[in-house]
């Protein structure tokens, strides 16, 4: 039978697939049964391991290796093959070789059309390389063949390995692209198993030292067992790296598939006048030119403009990027606008729009005063506290105008997360900066009027604390880099004029209280209000219901009556609200009628448009009763009168009965008024057995009102001590102060307010304490204006000036010896 041969990509020095010629049918004897000597010429080989019964093109290079080559095709004798331990050695000696090869011989020379020089070898039998022996012209070594230990013919246990190597291959094969398309056929057809094996060990792209240990197993299954290990190792490395290459073309396709989209679109867009992304970018970069920026901030924005142009525009981070960059332009960064300096213009203004509020205006006048002289100055931070309705807020604007600046005004009431103040980092979805910075964008000005509403009711919760943010805000050594953590770069707030208001202090942190100048803006008196109904309500509301200014008139006794009798505030929001009423009702007599059947609303009228009086002013009520004393009391809408009465009753005494809705503070001045008045009995000649046969019950009116706080506890003190020698209280008196145990009197707040509802209720005289001197010192003349002031240091004092000698009228008669006969009596 003629003997057939398969030859593939013989030109391929690399020995990228098949390269070989295979022995289809040959026998294995033919091979080994060869007589050699024991002196070969040896050819060293790059990275390649010829077997037996392969025929193995091989690219020649080196001088001497062209040379052995040359003298051995035309001897027709065999040469030793052996493979390199580093292929970059260019002259080896024998360490530099492995000691396994194969005796192998030439079956043709061939010269390239590049110049180089191809020889095709056949090996025949493995050997063993002893020694190099030679090394001009060429390697010469001492070799000794070594023999194939072969499985018996017709091993069934052999025939299903190789069967099962074959198909291993074959799936090897079709899994990487590598293999030229007819090497699974070549596989297929070569019936010698021993042929086979050797075939497969030269060609597939196995680690050199691997295909040398195959070499150098003797035994035939052996070296099948050990090449199906490594098959199916490849195998699957191999289907694993297929599975990675079909997801990324699957991703690379899609990624091209959007590419070419953007292309066209690109395309359309350069047809139609440009494309809108690198226009917008281009456009920022030249708006980033005229931006009065730092370095620093400069070169922040031009990184990220860069991050920016670097995306794509359908990735989601885009937008974000975007929306940093045009916030980063929007912000005023050093824009200012030019304060009005006329002292004249600003207390115009200030007037116009405000009646009374003498503190604050003086400040603000203060501070256009310190800039006109020194030009340049940081803005105060001011904090406004009183009432509700008292303007607070207001005063704002009219100082924003006083000073011709831009407005902003920012609610803080209910807000508890720090992010509100100081903004979100971009990197989080749906990041925004704080709202000090979108209020400064607004305002399109760093030097605006900035007014913190309702400074006193921010929360705090597990998202953070805003009233600590707020320390940076207000600080005057900090505002100057204020750090928005969305902006991530500093700007500065020291122009801007902030003004806080609230309506507690004692809500407010201390440290952020230290950092603001407060101004109190307390209640109006009736006078201030029925000015500031007249000057400015009226007018208002007016115009808010469509009317002329002449339509409907309001006079001050009208004015009046709505205050006292359908208001009850420190402020004036509720009587806005009565006159907003009043002229709507007259706006639908009109529009039903065609004429104002009233033009001039008088205090009879009222009942018609406002129903029946809502409140009743507490009056003065005498002093015809014994234990029953005027005190004075602050609420959150002004000051109050409170009537403290005390009783006495027959029992066995040393019992003391509390009622009204008092608190802990409020008990224990009862408490310290009895007990002060227990020791020092003698100085209003009570006897000691009046204590062990009268029980004391102290009650304080409207017990619906809780009512709290140390102030009532002279008055306390005068009731008790009224009751207890049935004096009469000097008429139209009231008092506030705080009790110590030894009848020291204290200091209490809200005098201003105090004092407005002493007015109101028709008192003459307050006992206050010495060290209120100051604030009554403080208060205008027209609040002052028919009252007379008695400062005391001692609750002795206090009863000197408030107890008569007069009896009251029905008097109880407490004395000892009228009480044993009663009792004797009974």
């Amino acid at each position: 039978m003629k003997k057939r041969h398969y030859l593939s990509d013989i030109e391929d020095r690399h020995g990228n697939g098949f390269s070989v010629i295979a022995d289809f049918e040959g026998n294995e004897e033919q091979l080994m049964n060869i007589e050699v000597d024991d002196t070969l010429p040896i050819l060293p080989l790059r990275n390649m391991v010829l077997f037996p019964g392969v025929f193995m093109p091989v690219s020649v290079g080196r001088s001497t290796s062209l040379r052995l080559i040359r003298e051995a095709e035309k001897k027709g004798s065999y040469i030793g093959v052996v493979c390199q331990k580093i292929a970059e050695t260019e002259s080896p000696l024998f360490e530099d070789l492995h000691n396994i090869g194969t005796i192998a011989k030439i079956i043709r020379v061939l010269e390239m059309p590049d110049q180089t020089t191809t020889v095709i070898l056949q090996g025949s039998k493995r050997m063993e390389l002893k020694e190099i022996v030679e090394t001009t012209p060429y390697l010469k070594g001492r070799i000794v063949p070594m023999n194939e230990e072969l499985p018996e013919k017709g091993d069934k246990e052999f025939q299903a390995l190789v069967e099962a190597v074959k198909d291993l291959t074959i799936r090897y094969i079709r899994t990487l692209d590598m293999f030229p398309q007819d090497s699974a056929f070549a596989i297929k057809n070569i019936s010698n198993h021993m042929f086979l094996i050797d075939f497969i060990c030269t060609n597939l792209p196995l680690k050199k030292d691997e295909k040398i240990e195959l070499l150098q197993i003797n035994e035939l299954r052996t070296r099948t067992y050990r090449l199906l290990a490594i098959l199916n190792r490849e195998v699957q490395l191999a289907e694993i790296k297929e599975s990675i290459q079909m997801r990324a073309r699957e991703d690379i396709d899609q990624q091209q598939r959007e590419y070419f989209l953007q292309q066209q679109i690109k395309t359309i867009q350069d047809e139609l006048g440009g494309n809108g992304q690198e226009q917008e970018i281009e456009e920022m970069r030249k708006k980033a030119g005229t931006m009065k920026w730092s370095a620093e901030v400069k070169a922040t924005f031009l990184k990220e403009v860069d991050k920016l142009e670097r995306m794509h525009a359908q990735s989601p981070d885009y937008s974000v990027q975007l929306n940093y960059l045009q916030t980063m332009l929007s912000l005023p960064w050093g824009i200012y606008t030019t304060d009005n300096l006329s002292l004249t213009n600003a207390e115009k203004t200030l007037n116009k729009d405000h009646y009374g509020l003498e503190k604050v205006k003086e400040r603000i006048l203060e501070h256009l005063a310190v800039l006109k002289l020194k030009g340049d100055m940081k803005s105060p931070i001011i904090c406004l506290y009183g009432p509700p309705g008292v303007g607070k807020t207001s005063l704002g604007r009219s100082i924003a105008a006083a000073l011709k600046r831009k407005y902003v005004r920012m609610s803080l009431g209910g807000v508890h997360d720090e992010a509100e103040i100081r903004g979100h980092r971009k990197t989080y979805i749906g990041a925004m900066p704080g709202r000090i910075t979108k209020n400064l964008i607004k305002a399109g000005s760093s030097n605006p009027v900035f007014i913190l509403d309702e400074i006193d009711k921010i929360n705090s919760d597990r998202q953070g604390d805003p009233s600590s943010a707020l320390l940076e805000v207000l600080d005057p050594e900090q505002n100057m880099a204020f750090h928005d953590n969305y902006l991530d770069v500093d700007y500065d707030l020291s122009k801007v004029m902030f003004i806080a208001t609230a309506n507690n202090l004692n809500t407010i942190p201390g440290p952020l209280l230290d950092r603001m100048e407060l101004i109190e803006v307390s209640g109006y008196i009736t006078e201030e209000k029925i000015e500031i109904a007249r000057r400015h309500l009226v007018p208002k509301e007016l115009e808010a219901n469509g009317m002329k200014k002449n339509d409907i008139k309001i006079p001050k006794s009208t004015l009046e009556i709505i205050i006292e009798s359908y208001t009850r505030e420190s402020g004036v929001r509720e009587l806005e609200k009565k006159i907003s009423k009043i002229l709507r009702k007259s706006a639908r007599q009109y529009a039903t009628d065609g004429y104002f059947a009233k033009t001039e609303i008088k205090p009879g009228d009222l009942h018609d448009f406002l129903g029946a009086p809502e409140y009743t002013r507490d009056k003065y009520q005498g002093n015809e009763y014994a234990g029953v004393v005027t005190g004075l009391a602050w609420t959150a809408v002004g000051g109050e009168i409170l009537f403290v009465e005390t009783s006495l009753s027959r029992g066995k005494g040393g019992r003391l009965t509390l009622t009204g809705n008092l608190g802990d503070v409020m008990k224990e001045s009862a408490m310290l008024a009895l007990e002060y008045i227990k020791a020092h009995n003698s100085l209003l000649n009570i006897d000691d057995a009046i204590f062990d046969n009268w029980n004391i019950h102290i009650h304080v009116p409207e017990g619906a009102i809780p009512k709290d706080g140390p102030s009532a506890g002279i008055t306390m003190a005068t009731s008790l001590a009224s009751a207890l020698t049935q004096r009469k209280v000097k008429a139209n008196l009231a008092m506030t102060g705080e009790i110590t145990l030894r009848g020291k009197v204290l200091p209490v707040g809200g005098i201003k307010e105090k004092i407005l509802a002493a007015k109101r209720a028709g008192i003459k005289e307050i006992i206050l304490s010495e060290e209120n001197r100051k604030n009554i010192e403080e208060i205008q003349e027209i609040y002052l204006k028919g009252l007379t002031f008695h400062y005391v240091k001692d609750i002795k004092e206090v009863f000197a000036i408030a107890l008569t000698n007069e009896k009251v009228a029905d008097a109880i008669d407490l004395s000892v010896k009228n009480d044993k006969t009663e009792k004797e009596k009974e």
